[in-house]
């Protein structure tokens, strides 16, 4: 089995997280490729070292482990 280009697609998909939460974490509006409403970046999460990035209809949510 070939897992070359699984693993282009996981760094791909890695590297557009990573910048989404730099953009984030800058203060930066970036909006839901789905519905195109603004993510939130929420770091003080109740859950012992995770933070959150989502929108408000719920298509996107990221659990950041925080360590």
């Amino acid at each position: 089995m070939d897992f070359s280009q699984f693993n282009k697609r996981r760094a791909a998909s890695f590297n557009q997280q990573k910048q989404l939460l730099k953009k984030l974490s800058a203060g930066k509006t970036v909006l839901c490729e789905t519905c195109q409403q603004p993510l939130k970046l929420n770091l003080a999460v109740d859950i012992a070292q995770k933070g959150l990035v989502y929108c408000q209809k719920g298509c996107t949510q990221i659990e950041l482990e925080i360590t």
